[in-house]
């Protein structure tokens, strides 16, 4: 054995059939050569399987780097661009809920993105990525002034690092028990946040936004949730829109539990609820927060279908009323609407106020949301039985549009 061992050392020194030919030949005569040779014809079986064994493993390596390759080839494509964790933590990582939900808002993005462009082909989408120094980045995809849409923003972000006490005292207000270590809470946010206001005032403004939120307590017990929604806000109202909006999300809501979608319109109805003027922002969709049961890939799937809903719940929309005509005096009520649009978004919205909170935030992204142009006019009543009373009527009293 002794002697085997000795020459597999001295063939694999060389290249294989040169120093297998050495070590036959070395094997000294009588018994004990042939013992040797026996070894070393042993040793050459062993060397040509390992060969075998170490080609078949380059030839599977060079593969699945190929058929990576080609994965990221497609991601990139699907894409706006890369994601802000990087496509190779992001396949490490990939059985992780973190790493879906990226993925998720990266695809969303990208799929809003492109429905929208289509309908508006003189316009493009500017995409700008941003780094935040304290941790994360994010992807800001904006198109403005096209002939469909005066401002469209799809954002995309994935922030970590320690929460202020200004945002961690905001959370705590809504029922969250969060146990600081030093005053200190570590934190990862992540989200797809959209905006769209068209120029004709018979094509409603949508919003959507949908996030995962995750905090490392004093302990480290970490706490999760998810929260986002999907609504309207028409500057007329058009109740076959209406009904094809709700239903369409009541439709996403059924597929998971059917006391979902009347819980999560409610909620809608409620939360884009401008107090000072006492009525909505506009007639509602889906919203919800702070939600962590029945368990993490439940609540994850949900979120997904609800993400999925957007382009079919509000694209056909968009379709058939871009080409609508509009007199001066529609354009100014919408103008006049947007001022309510952004009433609430810088007073009462929680996403803008957890963004101006959170240090290293990009305020360009945040405030993407806002249109390009609004109106505030002192006194503003429209007349008693006018289009612009009828959606005031339903702004300051909601409407079941499904049943």
């Amino acid at each position: 054995m002794a002697a085997a061992a000795r020459l597999i050392r001295r063939a694999v020194r060389g290249p294989p059939p040169l120093a297998l030919a050495r070590a036959l030949s070395s094997a000294p005569p009588g018994p004990a050569g042939r013992g040797g040779q026996r070894a070393a014809l042993a040793a050459a079986g062993a060397l040509g399987g390992l060969g075998l064994a170490l080609g078949l493993w380059r030839r599977h390596t060079a593969l699945a780097a190929s058929r990576e390759d080609e994965e990221d080839k497609e991601l990139r494509q699907r894409f706006m661009a890369p994601p802000v964790s990087g496509l190779r933590e992001l396949r490490r990582r990939r059985r992780e809920l973190r790493s879906r939900m990226e993925l998720l808002i990266m695809e969303t993005q990208a799929e809003v993105c492109r429905a929208l462009a289509a309908l508006d082909p003189g316009a493009s989408f500017s995409v700008d990525t941003w780094e935040r120094k304290e941790g994360g980045g994010g992807i800001s995809c904006v198109l403005q002034d096209g002939e469909v849409f005066e401002k469209a923003g799809v954002n995309v972000s994935v922030v970590s690092g320690l929460l202020s006490e200004e945002a961690a005292r905001q959370m705590r207000s809504r029922g969250k028990s969060l146990k600081a270590k030093d005053g200190k809470l570590p934190f990862c946010a992540m989200g797809v946040s959209s905006v769209i206001h068209p120029k004709n005032p018979h094509v409603p403004t949508m919003h959507f936004n949908y996030r995962y939120f995750e905090i490392e307590e004093a302990d480290g017990t970490k706490q999760w949730w998810f929260g986002g929604g999907t609504d309207l806000t028409p500057t007329y109202l058009n109740e076959e829109d209406a009904v094809h909006f709700h239903k369409t999300l009541k439709e996403t809501c059924d597929k998971h539990d059917l006391k979902l979608y009347p819980k999560y319109k409610k909620w809608c109805d409620d939360y884009f609820y401008i107090k000072h003027r006492g009525e909505r922002r506009g007639i509602g969709g889906i919203f919800f927060d702070d939600v962590d049961s029945p368990s993490k890939e439940e609540v994850f799937q949900f979120v997904k279908s609800c993400a999925k809903a957007v382009v079919p719940c509000y694209i056909p929309i968009v379709k058939k009323h871009r080409h609508d005509s509009f007199t001066p005096e529609e354009k100014l009520w919408q103008q006049l609407r947007r001022g309510r649009y952004v009433e609430f978004n810088l007073v009462y919205d929680r996403g803008t106020k957890f963004g101006l909170l959170t240090p290293g935030s990009r305020i360009e992204s945040i405030l993407m949301s806002l249109p390009l142009t609004a109106r505030w006019e002192y006194m503003h009543t429209p007349p008693e039985s006018s289009k612009e009373a009828e959606i005031l009527e339903v702004l300051r009293n909601p409407k079941d549009w499904v049943h």
